[in-house]
C-alpha cells in the first residue's frame, strides 16, 4: 500500500461512497499479506480468544496478549491502519482503567488506534479517551464479550426498541468522539438507518451490504476454521483442507523416504569428501583446507 490510511482517509472515504475494508490480523505475516493487498483496516481483534488460542469466546484475552499480537501486526502493516480491542475487563471497571489500557497499546505496541463494546453507558469512557489523544472506535449490536448477558450470539435490532436504542448508542458514540462505529449482526434496513444518521463511517460484520465497510474475521475469510459458520461469514478461500492435503503428503513423503530429495539437500564437492572419509577413519589431523 503506498498511502497510509489515516482517519480522515476513512472520513473522506464515507463521504465520497467509497466503501472501506477491513480485516483481523494476528500476526506478521498475516498483516504483511492483507497490507500488500491494499487492507485498509487491520483490526487486532479479541476474537484471537477463539480462532488463535481456541477458547469458546473472546472474555480470556488478556491486555498482555493483545499487546503481543498488536506489536507483530503494526510491524507488518505497511500502509494499513492498526486497531486493536480492548479485551474484556480492561475498561469497564473504571475511565482510568479504559486510559492504562489504552495506553498501553498505544506506547507499547504501537497500535493507531483502539476499539471497545458499548453504546450510551461507555460514551463517557469514550470521551475521555479521545480527549486524551486515543482513536476510539465503537463497536454496538452483538457485542462478543457481553455474550452471556446477550443471551448468545444472537440478532440484535430486531425489535422496534432494540432498533431505536441501537441508532441512539451510535449517535452518543460518534458525539463522545468515536470516529467510526462497528454495526455486528444487525438486521441490515436497521445498519442503514444507522449509516444514514452519522457522519462517521459504519463498519459491518452480519450487518448488511449499506455500511460504509465491511469487517471479516481473517481465519473465517480464508476458511480455515471448522464448525458452524455464521451466515454472514463468506469464504473467499478454503486453505483447511489444502493444509490437510499437504500435511497428508508430507508425513507419506518423511515415511517413504522421498523427502528431502535432492533438491532439498546439501551435499559436499568430491574433494571435501575426502576429508570426512579421513575424519571418519579416525584421522586426527584431517583438514579441508
Amino acid at each position: 500500500m503506498s498511502k497510509t490510511v489515516t482517519l480522515q482517509t476513512l472520513l473522506k472515504m464515507k463521504a465520497a461512497g467509497r466503501k472501506i475494508a477491513m480485516m483481523t490480523a494476528y500476526d506478521y505475516t498475516t498483516a504483511s499479506l492483507l497490507s500488500a493487498s491494499g487492507m485498509h483496516v487491520l483490526l487486532v481483534g479479541d476474537s484471537l480468544g477463539m480462532v488463535v488460542q481456541g477458547h469458546n469466546s473472546t472474555l480470556p484475552v488478556t491486555l498482555d496478549e493483545m499487546i503481543y499480537h498488536t506489536k507483530m501486526v503494526v510491524r507488518g502493516s505497511d500502509g494499513s491502519m492498526v486497531v486493536a480491542d480492548l479485551p474484556f475487563m480492561t475498561y469497564q471497571v473504571s475511565v482510568e482503567d479504559a486510559l492504562r489500557s489504552a495506553g498501553r497499546l498505544m506506547s507499547e505496541a504501537g497500535v493507531h488506534a483502539v476499539k471497545l463494546e458499548g453504546g450510551r453507558q461507555i460514551a463517557p469512557t469514550v470521551r475521555r479517551l479521545v480527549d486524551s489523544g486515543v482513536p476510539v472506535m465503537g463497536h454496538i449490536g452483538l457485542t462478543p464479550q457481553s455474550v452471556h448477558a446477550l443471551g448468545g450470539f444472537s440478532v440484535q435490532g430486531k425489535t422496534a426498541e432494540s432498533a431505536r436504542r441501537l441508532i441512539e448508542d451510535a449517535l452518543t458514540l460518534q458525539e463522545a468522539g468515536a470516529f467510526a462505529v462497528v454495526l455486528e449482526v444487525v438486521p441490515s434496513q436497521v445498519s442503514q438507518a444507522v449509516t444514514k444518521r452519522l457522519t462517521i463511517p459504519t463498519i459491518g460484520i452480519g450487518a448488511g451490504p449499506q455500511c460504509d465497510g465491511q469487517v471479516l474475521v481473517f481465519h473465517d475469510f480464508v476458511g480455515l476454521t471448522s464448525g458452524y459458520i455464521p451466515k454472514h461469514n463468506k469464504q473467499f478461500a478454503e486453505l483447511a483442507p489444502i493444509v490437510r492435503s499437504a500435511a497428508s503428503q508430507y508425513i507419506q513423503e518423511v515415511a517413504d523416504g522421498t523427502f528431502p530429495g535432492k533438491e532439498q539437500t546439501i551435499s559436499l564437492s568430491e574433494d571435501d569428501q575426502k576429508w570426512l572419509s579421513a575424519i571418519q577413519e579416525g584421522d586426527p589431523y584431517a583438514t579441508g583446507q
